[in-house]
Parts: C-alpha cells; structure tokens; sequence
C-alpha cells in the first residue's frame, strides 16, 4: 500500500516557469562547495567536499581563515565522499558544538564527529573532534551527506543505501542496517556504552527489533533534506536511479515511515515482487523525470524570509545537470521552474541564513548566489533609482541609490564592455577609486542587493 497519493501523478506534467527567479552572486573563491549553513547569526558557513570550512560575512565577503580544516589524514575526498555536512547545535551560542558527517580516510566509513568552537575566537574551531556515529560503506557512492537538528532538538542523520547500483544488497529495505535510511540520536545523552542517546520515540529503539538509531527506512540516498522553520515539517529530496527524482514532504514526528526503494523509485515500481502487501509505503508528494537532462536531485528548503512575499509558501530545490531553480507549491504540490541560468553552475546545495533568506551553491564556478524574486522584493517597491557624482570625475565618485539596497556591485567597462573595474560598496559612503583609469568615456554599470540594475556613462577627467 502507498500513501499520499494525491496529485502525485500530476506533478511530473502540471508543470510552469516563473521568469522573476534570480540568482545574484554574494560570495566567490569556493572549491567543491557542498553545504551551506548558519550558527545562529549573521554569518554563513561553507562546507568544502575537501575538508574545509569557511565563513561568509554579511557583506559576501569571507574570513581570511578556514573556521576548521579536515586533512587528508581524517578524511577521503572525491566522488561522493568528502567533508559532506555540517551542523550546529541548537544551544550552540552556549555550548559551542557543532557536528559533521566526514568520509573517513582508509575504509570510506561514513563518521558523525562532534567539534567544538575555540572558546577565543569565533571565527576558528578547535582542530580535534569526537567521532560518535561510525557507519561502514561497501560502496563510495549513495554517502548521503546532510546533518539536521529538527524541531524536537534531535539530530538527524540521512543516509544513502550503500551505493552502486540498484541497492543490491537491499539494505535501505533491511532494519539491521544504517544504510538507506533516516537516523535519528540524541547527541545531549548516552546510551549504554554509546557515545549518544537513542530517542524514546524512536520506532526500532529498545526492546524493538531493528536498529535503534532508525527513524525512517527505504531512502536511496538523501542528499540533502531539512526542516521548515516555520512548521517544522520534514523535506526529503531522495535522489534516484536513472529515471525520477522524488521529494517528500512529512510531518516531523512522523515515525517509522518507509519511502520504499528499492521496491520503488519515487512512485514507480522498481523491483518487481519487492513490495510487502503489509506494508505502508510512503510516496513522494512531487517528482520529475530525467528528460530534459536531470540526473540528481539537489533538495533545499521551504522559504520562510520576508524579503520577497511571492516565494512564500514554496519548496526550493534544483538539479544538478539542469541550469534552473525549481520550487513546488506546498499547498498544491504543483512545481514550478525558474528560466534557465547562464552557464554551468552545478547546483550542489542551498542554504539559508538567519532570517530564512535562500542561498544556494554553485560547484562548477565556486560561487554562492542568493536566491530573489528580482520582480517582487518588498524593499523594490517604486522604481529602484541610481546616480553617481561627481561625474566628471577625476580620481572617485560615490553611488546614491532610490528604492534600492546595499550593497551593490559597481563594474566600470570601456565602450567595448570590457570590465575594466569591479568593486563591492556598502553605502553611499564608500566611493569608487578610479585612479587608475585614464581621461576617456566609460560605462558604469550597478547591480544592489536585490538584483536590480542601472547603467550609465561615465566621464574621467585628469
């Protein structure tokens, strides 16, 4: 038997695009960038697949430093396996631990380790952690990755089914095995000679048969997942085999739940005879297909910012061989598509700061965007304005901006558009060197925070 079939089969065909999706970069520099998370504050940390973590600061620019630096003595890096996640813990500003999911040099074993913060500086981690969570790999694939502390203060652990292909050891469908499921532990607590607590409401835990620390089973490989900051919900972005990518949407007390592979893929049957007639297995609320040249889902978030009210009520999530955004109607499970980008960006994970504002990382360019309505932020109503004086300038000009925000990007190009300048400003109070321009005529081109975008000419006077 299947669960939340409702929709379902619409949500492959009833598809749309919205134009007003964009991407505007806040922050470059980054290598194989797999994870992007918050401690709580204004800063965002970036989790690099080979071994280090690096802060952003609010202005998109980033700390000269590595906030922790994992070698290759502690961790195998490449493919699938790497320094894959990253979590900080909900008491975080008093307790100062935060937890990773590494692939460990050696074997390939996938590790849960707790770190702490440097008690003297913010900005650094102190170099040796604690592995609590060891969980053999027959495989190099289907890792999984993600870490997230829910709403009940737990931490959950997504894990792939082993790799290959096809889950030929059955194991995301097997109770005495980690691989292929959801976990869940206590990381406040110990159980026995465990270095953590077993949750009492977890549905395999003591006195039951199967693996205490399994909260739900059936996952193929779960890249990435999170938590509604608002409801609390469950979002699950199971990656698939070779034909659908599914996304599944529970509530977070939901215990026990079986999202079927590898009897299923998404809802298609994917071992013929797999499936138990007793069993409730549990379909994804929206899928694709691979046509169009998707391959591997990148699951996000649901929006809960207040920048922009149309992303409301939206599941952001995209596809690492596709160039776009994709978003599903949590109230009709209906996906919609942003227009295609530019370039190749391969989406690997998105991120959202502390007032729930989206970012989302680009592994073929090093770069991290913000995620924007450029039509409808509620800080763009009236016709964003722009100058700059003094124009003509001799050596600097300053930016004035109405119905915009800082910061902004300024570019100076020649008549050619060749960049030949860019520089970040964050008010009107810093001003634009051009010393090292000569007399001529310029394009000045500005984009704010919120994407928008002015042109103009220049005049540089020596």
């Amino acid at each position: 038997m299947k669960t939340k079939i409702t929709l379902l089969l619409f949500a492959i065909s009833i598809t749309s695009f919205s134009q007003t999706i964009a991407i505007p970069v806040f922050a470059s520099g980054f290598t194989d960038p797999v994870e992007i998370v918050n401690a709580g504050d204004a800063r965002l940390f970036v989790v690099q697949q080979g071994g280090a973590i690096r802060i952003v600061n609010p202005d998109g620019t980033i700390k000269p430093n590595n906030f922790l630096t994992l070698t290759s003595a502690t961790i195998l890096s490449g493919g699938e396996q790497g320094l894959l996640g990253l979590a900080f813990h909900p008491q975080y500003t008093t307790n100062g631990f935060f937890f990773v999911n590494y692939t460990r040099a050696g074997d390939g074993a996938t590790v849960i380790a707790r770190y702490s913060v440097d008690p003297n500086n913010p900005d650094l981690a102190l170099a040796t952690g604690t592995p609590l969570l060891t969980i053999a790999q027959p495989f190099s694939n289907h890792n999984g990755g993600t870490l997230r502390f829910g709403p009940d203060g737990y931490l959950y652990v997504g894990m792939g089914d082993g790799g290959s292909g096809g889950d030929p050891g059955n194991r995301a469908q097997n109770i005495t095995e980690n691989l292929g499921k959801m976990l869940r532990i206590d990381v406040d607590t110990t159980t026995g000679a465990l270095p953590y607590g077993i949750p009492a409401t977890n549905p395999y835990g003591v006195g039951v048969a199967g693996n205490d620390e399994i909260w739900a089973i059936g996952m193929r490989n779960p890249w990435k997942y999170s938590f509604d900051r608002v409801t609390g919900d469950l979002w699950i972005a199971d990656v698939g085999q070779n034909a659908i990518e599914e996304i599944n949407h529970v509530s977070s007390s939901a215990a026990g739940l079986n999202y079927g592979w590898n009897c299923y893929e998404a809802n298609s049957v994917y071992t013929v005879g797999c499936a138990v007639p007793t069993t409730t297995y549990t379909f994804p609320i929206a899928s694709y297909t691979h046509s169009g040249g998707a391959c591997s889902i990148t699951g996000g978030y649901v929006y809960t910012g207040t920048t922009y009210p149309t992303m409301q009520n939206k599941y952001f999530f995209a596809d690492y061989c596709v160039n776009r955004i994709g978003m599903v109607n949590v109230n009709t499970n209906v996906i919609s598509y942003s227009s295609t980008f530019a370039g190749s960006n391969y989406f690997t994970t998105f991120g959202q700061d502390i007032n729930g504002e989206l970012y989302v990382a680009a592994s073929g360019t090093g770069k991290i965007h913000r995620v924007i309505d450029s039509a409808l932020g509620t800080k763009s109503f009236g016709q964003p304005g722009f100058a700059i004086s003094p124009n003509p300038t001799s050596s600097e000009f300053y930016v004035k901006m109405t119905n915009a925000s800082f910061p902004a990007t300024v570019k100076i190009l020649d008549v050619t558009g060749k960049i030949l300048l860019q520089q970040r400003i964050d008010s009107d109070a810093n001003p634009v060197d051009t010393n090292t321009l000569q007399s001529g005529i310029y394009v000045v081109n500005i984009e704010d925070l919120l994407g928008a975008t002015s042109t103009t000419k220049l005049a540089i006077t020596k």
